[in-house]
């Protein structure tokens, strides 16, 4: 990878700092605290939000009927997923352990919140939960196949891929392959010491 690339590189993660610190300052000013993994808000707030609550029974009265014949076929999906989740759970314990890469943090990726707001409903909860977990699960296995492509197979494709995951841009371009098998060793050597500290930044 070349100095240009590599200068892009820490600018794009410079911005994507800059970006999330702007997003959290504008969180705050919705007035809720963090209170170890307690979430609390101002009592002008919390009356605010019960104001504008919908009741269970008015919002299955205006529901839209394709809801509800969707409903078994939506939440029958929490099987393979969470089958899912507990494979790359069992994988990352035994092969990153083998390959000496560190591992994935699950909490970091799958964050269940949103059925603390008193505006919602318990439908619109339960609805909250299991998009937080499926989601969170997608991007758990998204870093982990990522940390896996890197170790293995650190070689962009030929064809463009829409939104390759983060470490992706500083793999190596299709087709060269001066010095591939040393340049192997310094991609899993630098995935093992900095992979961590990226999303720590």
């Amino acid at each position: 990878m070349n100095k240009q690339v590599q200068e892009l590189i820490g600018q794009i993660r410079q911005l994507e700092n800059e970006l999330r610190t702007l997003l959290q300052e504008q969180e705050e000013k919705i007035s809720y605290q963090m209170e170890g993994s307690r979430i609390r808000f101002d009592s002008a707030v919390k009356a605010a939000h019960a104001r504008v609550k919908t009741g269970l029974l008015t919002w299955l009265r205006h529901s839209n009927p394709k809801s509800f014949l969707s409903a078994p076929f939506v939440y029958a999906m929490i099987v393979p997923i969470a089958f899912f989740d507990i494979s790359l759970t069992i994988y990352q314990i035994i092969c990153f352990r083998l390959y000496d890469i560190p591992r994935v943090k699950r909490s970091d990726y799958i964050v269940v919140d949103r059925h603390h707001l008193a505006y919602l409903n318990v439908i619109e909860k339960l609805n909250c939960i299991y998009c937080g977990y499926g989601n969170g699960v997608m991007g758990y296995a998204r870093e982990i196949t990522s940390r896996t492509e890197q170790y293995w197979c650190p070689i962009k494709h030929a064809r463009k891929i829409l939104d390759p995951h983060p470490l992706y841009k500083t793999f190596l371009n299709y087709g060269d392959a001066e010095d591939y098998p040393v340049r192997l060793v310094g991609f899993r050597d630098s995935l093992r010491g900095d992979t961590v500290g990226r999303h720590d930044e």
